[in-house]
């Protein structure tokens, strides 16, 4: 079973993003800080990380780096979830590690375009 990671200060996002991945057969867990995030992401590596562009006491793309910085075997492919289409924004995450973007608000049939294209690209 594939896992997804949701990092989102939202509680609302999380469970929503929760309820559409489990529905596509995904295991998911939450954080909501980075701090819980890096926690978690000590113990175990995920198929997926969508990660918040914005988080409380946070800068999101320290984040993605630390992330991506993290010793492991597997990488995760990480989606950065934006809430503006701000090109800039955007290509810095993918140059910091994101491997690809998802503008909110998203739902059911978005994230499955999403999964598939990522699919296609393997």
């Amino acid at each position: 079973m594939q896992h997804c990671f949701v990092i989102d200060d939202s509680e609302i996002i999380r469970k929503y993003t929760r309820l559409i991945f489990e529905s596509l057969g995904f295991r998911v867990s939450e954080a909501d800080s980075a701090i819980a995030a890096m926690e978690r992401l000590r113990s175990e590596t995920p198929d997926y990380i969508l990660l918040d562009w914005r988080m409380p006491e946070t800068n999101s793309i320290e984040l993605l780096e630390k992330i991506r910085a993290l010793p492991r075997s597997a990488r995760p492919y990480i989606i950065y979830m934006v809430t503006e289409n701000d090109p800039l924004e955007i290509q810095r995450a993918i140059s910091r590690g994101a491997d690809s973007f998802l503008l909110k608000p998203y739902n059911r049939q978005i994230i499955e375009i999403k999964l598939q294209e990522i699919r296609a690209a393997a």
